[in-house]
């Protein structure tokens, strides 16, 4: 076997179809295309959405709600995960690097202590936000939250 004798399997190529030969060819005149219309001219290319003149499913749909621009959007982590994380890797420090570092968050995640679970052990927590109860929650097992 040598590189002049390689080619494809059988069946996997298939000869392309070459349009606008002439009469002869079978593909000559309007090239396979049909006569008149957009379609037949060079060019066209069909909206996204078009449905042939027909109202487009996204215009028969109403609109509905409301989308704040100008939301905050946090991610939630709850006290139980705070203090698997602190079993698990022995810190009583956690901010958004330790987070991130264990794949609990993204870079840019603003972070959210919610009160889901409880601490039993002394943790000093820096991030964006604090439900009350959690809050209430770090300090009364000895430890602090810090909103940075």
């Amino acid at each position: 076997m040598n590189l002049s004798s390689l080619q494809p399997a059988s069946g996997s190529t298939k000869v392309r179809k070459r349009v606008g030969r002439g009469a002869g060819s079978g593909l000559g005149g309007t090239s396979a295309r049909g006569h008149k219309g957009a379609k037949s001219r060079s060019g066209y290319s069909r909206k996204a959405g078009f449905e042939g003149g027909q109202m487009p499913l996204q215009r028969r749909v109403p609109k509905f709600g409301f989308k704040n621009i100008n939301r905050v959007e946090y991610k939630a982590i709850n006290l139980d995960t705070l203090q698997a994380l602190a079993d698990s890797i022995g810190v009583t420090v956690i901010n958004h690097d330790v987070l991130y570092n264990n794949g609990l968050v993204s870079k840019n995640d603003l972070v959210k202590i919610l009160s889901r679970g409880t601490v039993t052990s002394a943790l000093e927590v820096t991030v964006k936000g604090f439900s009350e109860s959690a809050k209430a929650a770090i300090e009364a097992a000895g430890g602090k939250a810090i909103v940075g």
